[in-house]
């Protein structure tokens, strides 16, 4: 067969125009300093802060310094398999977590890596860890209620959807407990929960996980798992993935609520991540930016208004003080930032006041805006009497005599503080706090025993249940108290305080 030399030349021609010349280009660094979960850099001039760098071995990291002739850069993997001298990648993106519905009843890493061995996830989209606030046009005023089923709470401290309520208080009183029974109480208010644990053990976030399921609440809840064996670099961004998960929920119109457990161990673990970076030390050894730190993640909680969806996203933070000093560094930050705070005291918690709130020091900004009428009419005066006991309560302890109308006020208050008490994980739904507070607000418990409030409340609500059902309907529908509504709950009171005497 003979082979044309003008048809080689055509074939060779068409092959050439076919041709396609493709350089990737990548910019890599190397690794000139290693140790502690720090690693620092040289070569990537172009480095973006907080862009994510990618080292050997699938092992990835965040560059938080750009300095003159290198790149300060915190590691999400184990250091152990990396060396001077290994290459750097840049990615060209920012850092970034995995949101959307698909985590939903889901335990991840800070990274947003699953690790309930539940499968790989399907997240909707990603979302950068760090985002910069909307901004006070794109908010509207806290005006809607996010019960949380705790009578103390939802009657004088309430909080509002959109809102930044600080739990505070000494370990090992409740604070986790408070934020835990609020999710459990969000299963029929369609609002999806984040629970953030930072620095926590893993045998505790464990206890968290099941205490939700068995409540049901994991169906509507993801937990971000940083725990305490976690590098600093993980239990640092821990908070800020949560955010970001909320965020994906509150700019589709929905409602989260993001639990940051705690953000003294954040403050912590920033510290250490600062110091191994040779950022210059403040008071208590914590960078000059350590305000910053929090004001920009927990103003990320916000109302949006209605022309973008009407979401919100709600944030309950907590802080854990040292000997009951909430007037220390990082608690004093916290509580100038937030909307609020419900102070917890050792003192009540052992004297078996549970929950231990402090209602002297605890206070919430948006006050009864967060309040459905129905119950700001009930416990309007529900403080002032609580407050009043309190001042009493110490005269009292001075005098050896007091006047009957004294008594009957200290009496009154005993009712009330007993009547507050509510057991872990056991929420209540909002119109039956509504009927338990008038009961005792009225004067209904002042004539029973105080070793038997319990048991009265919890025949009271079975009462209720069963010959008032349409009341307590009406009431939660309504979220208001009408004359006719106010008048039936007293007849019903009086009925039921009769029958209890006679037996």
């Amino acid at each position: 067969m003979e082979i044309k030399a003008n048809e080689i030349s055509v074939v060779l021609k068409h092959q050439i125009e076919k041709f396609q010349s493709e350089s990737i280009f990548e910019e890599t660094g190397e690794i000139v300093q290693l140790g502690d979960g720090i690693a620092r850099i040289y070569g990537l001039d172009n480095v973006m802060s907080n862009e994510l760098l990618e080292f050997t071995g699938n092992i990835f990291g965040m560059a938080l310094n750009l300095e003159e002739d290198n790149v300060g850069c915190i590691l999400f993997g184990d250091e152990r398999l990396l060396k001077q001298g290994d290459m750097v990648k840049r990615t060209g993106k920012v850092m970034q977590v995995p949101a959307g519905e698909s985590l939903t009843g889901r335990v991840v890493n800070p990274l947003g890596q699953p690790i309930d061995g539940k499968g790989p996830l399907h997240a909707e989209l990603f979302l950068p860890l760090e985002q910069k606030a909307v901004g006070v046009v794109e908010r509207q005023p806290v005006k809607e209620p996010l019960q949380t089923g705790i009578k103390a709470i939802d009657s004088m401290i309430p909080i509002g959807r959109g809102q930044r309520e600080l739990i505070i208080g000494d370990r090992q009183i409740g604070k986790s407990t408070l934020a835990i029974d609020t999710i459990i109480n969000q299963r029929t208010e369609n609002v999806h929960c984040i629970y953030v644990a930072i620095g926590q053990k893993s045998s505790t976030i464990a206890k968290v996980f099941q205490t939700l399921s068995e409540n049901h609440a994991m169906e509507y809840t993801t937990i971000i798992a940083g725990t305490a064996n976690d590098p600093a670099p993980l239990n640092f961004i821990a908070p800020y993935a949560g955010a970001a998960m909320g965020e994906y929920f509150r700019d589709k119109g929905m409602h989260s609520l993001v639990v940051y457990d705690d953000l003294s161990k954040h403050a912590w673990a920033y510290r250490q991540v600062s110091l191994l970076l040779r950022r210059p030390p403040g008071r208590e050894a914590y960078p000059g930016d350590i305000f910053y730190l929090h004001s920009r993640l927990l103003e990320r909680a916000a109302k949006l208004n209605d022309d973008l969806g009407g979401g919100s996203m709600t944030a309950l933070p907590i802080i854990e003080t040292q000997g009951g000093d909430f007037s220390a560094y990082i608690p004093t930050n916290v509580i100038s930032i937030t909307d609020g705070q419900i102070y917890l005291e050792p003192d009540l918690f052992y004297a078996n006041i549970r929950p231990a709130i402090n209602i002297g020091l605890s206070v919430s900004r948006v006050g009864g805006n967060a309040q459905i009428p129905a119950m700001k009419k009930v416990a309007g005066k529900l403080r002032l009497e609580l407050a009043q006991y309190r001042e009493l309560e110490g005269f009292a302890k001075l005098s050896s005599e007091v006047d009957k109308s004294t008594r009957d006020q200290l009496n009154r208050g005993q009712k009330l503080v007993e009547m507050l008490k509510q057991l872990q994980h056991q929420t209540i739904p909002i119109e039956k706090q509504i009927a338990i507070l008038f009961l005792g607000t009225q004067g209904y418990l002042d004539e029973v025993d105080i070793n038997d409030i319990g048991s009265v409340e919890a025949h009271y609500f079975e009462y209720m249940d069963v010959k008032y059902d349409q009341l307590l309907r009406r009431i939660k529908s309504e979220v208001d108290l009408s004359e006719e509504m106010r008048q039936e709950l007293e007849a019903a009171c009086k009925d039921f305080t009769a029958r209890y005497r006679r037996s």
